[in-house]
């Protein structure tokens, strides 16, 4: 693992978490982050070392390995400060209490298939991204 990466893993049979990776690559110009879906070998591994309940968060993880991980809207929020610019606004909705953050989080996640829609299979980088998916 490249050494001050930061590893988003990612539910990657949902549409709306694959648009969001999407929308995280392109936004990413220091390539601060790796990305895995958590149902790889690697985001298994990952979930497992950190002792995260998946019936509890199955979304969006962030881990800084060696420092911390990120769950629910904290990890969106630390997600979106590396973007620089006007993204860095975001950093107010921490001043939000986070379970209410998080209960906003879980609503659309708990609706995230209906509404977006699911794959079959978690998505294939194509092979210019290839270089940023673990595992």
């Amino acid at each position: 693992m490249e050494e001050g990466k930061k590893i988003i893993l990612f539910d990657g049979v949902c549409n709306l978490c694959n648009g969001a990776i999407q929308f995280v690559i392109k936004r990413d110009k220091k390539d601060t982050f790796r990305y895995a879906p958590l149902q790889s070998d690697i985001g298994e591994q990952m979930i497992a070392e950190r002792g995260i309940n998946t019936s509890k968060t199955d979304s969006i993880i962030l881990v800084e390995p060696g420092v911390a991980y990120y769950i629910k809207s904290d990890a969106i929020l630390q997600i979106s400060s590396e973007f620089g610019g006007l993204w860095t606004l975001f950093s107010i909705l921490k001043w939000i209490p986070t379970p209410i953050r998080n209960a906003i989080y879980d609503f659309v996640a708990r609706y995230r298939y209906r509404w977006f829609g699911r794959k079959d299979a978690c998505m294939i980088p194509t092979p210019e991204l290839q270089a940023k998916f673990l595992g």
